[in-house]
């Protein structure tokens, strides 16, 4: 495991980001303080397979729904597009990595 993850307070294998570099690492991070822009990131990073991840639509779901909520516009677009590749199957995936990892976070704030 990168050294970057141990860092981190989450668990990689949950967010299905492992083997991932220093620039997911610090997306990561920053999404876990609830940063919008971190989640679109994220999801751009899972929908093109960058930063030594493998190209993941469900991931890449999860990350631009959870942008989305929290006001990222953009995100709302890239979520629709590609949704368009996606089975309903794959989306309602999606949606509950997306409430797992947001009552994930909500337990760690309280």
């Amino acid at each position: 495991m990168n050294m970057a993850w141990k860092t981190l307070d989450c668990d990689v294998q949950m967010v299905g980001l492992e083997g991932g570099g220093e620039a997911v690492a610090t997306c990561l991070a920053a999404a876990a303080s609830g940063d919008a822009n971190a989640y679109f990131d994220l999801g751009v990073i899972c929908s093109t397979g960058s930063h030594g991840i493998d190209l993941d639509l469900v991931e890449a779901h999860k990350w631009f729904n959870i942008a989305a909520s929290q006001g990222h516009e953009e995100a709302s677009w890239s979520r629709a597009d590609i949704a368009e590749e996606m089975t309903a199957r794959e989306i309602a995936e999606a949606q509950r990595r997306a409430r797992a990892w947001l009552a994930s976070i909500d337990r760690k704030a309280a």
